[in-house]
């Protein structure tokens, strides 16, 4: 899910630069990375990754090819990519002027578009949100996210993709179509007699030789209907 973020992010960036001497990369912005560039670079670090709560459900997903399910899938659980967008070149015009152009070029998008999507994901037909410069959560700041990176603050441009993870069911789980209607076989458990189709044979009471309920019978102490009958024959 991560590498297919990263690798539609970057299509969508080298369409925006257009140019085959620019550098992008994946790399975290650290004051030694710095000092090693010696080409224009466009940098994209995922600093933060997060599932999106507000979007979870519950229940399942089916895949159904003429009518039969062949899968199932969990609904899909979202989860939100943040990544730190920077320009590096030799003088902060050409950096702006980088930026810019991303800039300009991701705004035309509220969603990747599917030429630069999984495969997967397109046979789908997920959605997947990007936001572009959106003010950062308030647990988090981009001087925090400077600062663990023991470099100087630089101008960056907050990019976050919101993507659907689709996580499949075990294929045991799906059982055989079915091919015939429903047929409920009730079997004796009583030993009075055979059953056949959704009909119960149940057979009568025991009796003893002077045609009372036998003792031994009604005090066996299962419970059900013929003790309570043999009660009422008594009366």
């Amino acid at each position: 899910m991560i590498g297919s973020v990263d690798e539609a992010l970057r299509a969508l960036v080298r369409e925006a630069v257009d140019s085959t001497s620019v550098e992008v990369v994946l790399d975290a912005p650290t004051k030694d990375w710095a000092a090693r560039r010696n080409a224009p670079t466009v940098d994209m670090y995922l600093y933060d990754l997060r599932e999106d709560l507000r979007r979870r459900s519950r229940g399942f997903l089916e895949n159904r090819v003429e009518g039969v399910v062949q899968t199932r899938f969990q609904p899909p659980r979202h989860f939100r990519l943040s990544y730190l967008v920077t320009a590096w070149t030799q003088r902060p015009e050409d950096e702006h002027r980088l930026l810019d152009a991303v800039l300009v070029h991701l705004l035309q998008f509220d969603a990747l578009p599917p030429r630069v999507l999984e495969e997967r994901l397109v046979a789908a037909g997920a959605r997947v949100p990007l936001f572009v410069g959106l003010p950062p959560p308030e647990d988090r700041g981009f001087a925090d996210v400077w600062s663990a990176l023991g470099g100087e603050l630089k101008p960056s441009i907050d990019v976050v993709v919101d993507v659907p993870v689709l996580t499949p069911v075990p294929g045991d789980v799906v059982g055989p179509p079915v091919q015939a209607p429903l047929r409920v076989d009730v079997r004796d458990t009583d030993g009075g007699g055979a059953d056949s189709g959704v009909q119960r044979h149940v057979p009568p009471p025991p009796t003893g030789a002077d045609g009372s309920g036998s003792s031994s019978s009604a005090g066996d102490g299962r419970p059900g209907a013929r003790p309570v009958a043999r009660a009422r024959r008594r009366r």
